[in-house]
């Protein structure tokens, strides 16, 4: 079996990252074919609860409060309509949902209490859950933990010395922080990022580095190809090439062996052939739905006549770890806090970032 490392070097994962793309697909499909089934993948549904407003400055997010883009908002959905979602995703053949809030952090309150609900729901619906809120303290994600959630997504989104020309509104220690909080409670951690949004191949490795060095390494990885949305600051750059895609997906198969690498955004630039060579080099999770939060995505339709072609089967729930239990509210051992976390602000000026948020307030004063 390959060995389990946390001391990869920067300079390691390049060489990997660079090899003759034959060399480097052979490695990362043996890889994969020593912790993995290599045609089972898991079908995922991203469903956005609370949908625009965010206080943050992401270059790369259309939901942010800041930026003027076409992205309808909307307040927290209700516990109903999440089953229903569920309920629906379930029956096309995903095992696990993710939620996702346009959150910079979770407050404790009505809207927190109403995710635990959601949460436990859907565990009861014997799927798997996730979430993805924003940073969170460690007794918010002790109540996540009792509710039944299975996975908690907070990513990198890249190497600790790029962040600061994405984002000046947090910094990475926050990032670090939140998935350390996590690792406390039995909730397995997902944390990966997005490449094409002007980074150089060493900070895709720097990414890398920083999620090897976790222990345990995040349990999935999700690989994202920037969707460059109008009005955000990266709406100009150029769309990550499908063999940037390959070579990354590969590199984090050999760098994280036991990870399930996830094929996330910007699938429906990529042809059933690149999604193909995806899967052989180690990717072994997909989001389907007609949306990713706010972005396009394939049709589940369309992701599952792929996988008849390719004799992919979906993967079913629980499989990696044992479903969790859910403790009901009244019964929690963990109450609100009402914690006001001091989480960092660096606020340096990211010229792009501030030229797309004065464009923002430009397109509302002409409305």
């Amino acid at each position: 079996m390959s060995v389990i490392r946390h001391d990869w070097t920067s300079q390691e994962i390049l060489d990997i990252y660079n090899k003759p793309l034959m060399e480097l697909l052979y490695e990362a499909a043996s890889v994969h074919r020593e912790y993995h089934d290599p045609n089972t993948v898991q079908v995922s549904t991203l469903l956005s609860i609370k949908t625009g407003g965010c206080p943050e400055d992401c270059g790369y997010c259309p939901q942010a409060a800041r930026y003027h883009t076409d992205i309808e908002g909307n307040d927290l959905m209700s516990v109903q309509q999440v089953k229903a979602q569920a309920l629906r995703a379930k029956a096309s053949g995903s095992s696990r949902v993710c939620m996702g809030a346009a959150w910079r952090n979770v407050k404790d309150g009505p809207e927190f209490d109403n995710v635990l609900e959601m949460v436990r729901t859907i565990n009861k619906l014997e799927m798997e859950v996730c979430c993805t809120l924003g940073m969170i303290t460690e007794n918010q994600a002790q109540r996540l933990a009792e509710a039944g959630l299975y996975a908690y997504n907070h990513n990198l989104d890249t190497s600790e010395e790029y962040y600061k020309e994405v984002i000046s509104t947090r910094g990475y220690e926050d990032r670090l922080q939140t998935i350390d909080n996590v690792r406390k409670t039995n909730v397995t951690v997902c944390s990966g990022g997005i490449i094409g949004m002007g980074e150089k191949a060493a900070d895709r490795a720097g990414m890398l580095v920083a999620l090897a060095k976790l222990s345990p390494q995040p349990e999935s990885v999700p690989i994202n190809a920037l969707v460059a949305v109008d009005g955000t600051p990266m709406e100009d750059q150029t769309p990550v090439e499908i063999w940037d895609m390959i070579r990354m997906v590969a590199t984090t198969r050999i760098v994280m062996p036991q990870t399930q690498v996830r094929l996330s955004a910007g699938r429906t630039e990529m042809s059933r052939e690149g999604q193909a060579m995806c899967f052989f080099a180690g990717a072994n999770s997909i989001f389907a739905g007609d949306k990713l939060l706010t972005t396009p995505n394939p049709d589940v339709n369309q992701d599952m006549e792929m996988f008849k072609k390719l004799g992919l089967n979906p993967q079913k729930p629980f499989v990696k770890k044992a479903q969790p239990d859910t403790v009901e509210a009244e019964n929690s051992k963990f109450e609100a806090k009402g914690e006001k976390p001091k989480w960092s602000r660096p606020e340096h000026v990211i010229e792009k970032n501030e030229f797309a948020k004065q464009k923002g307030k430009e397109a509302l004063l002409n409305k």
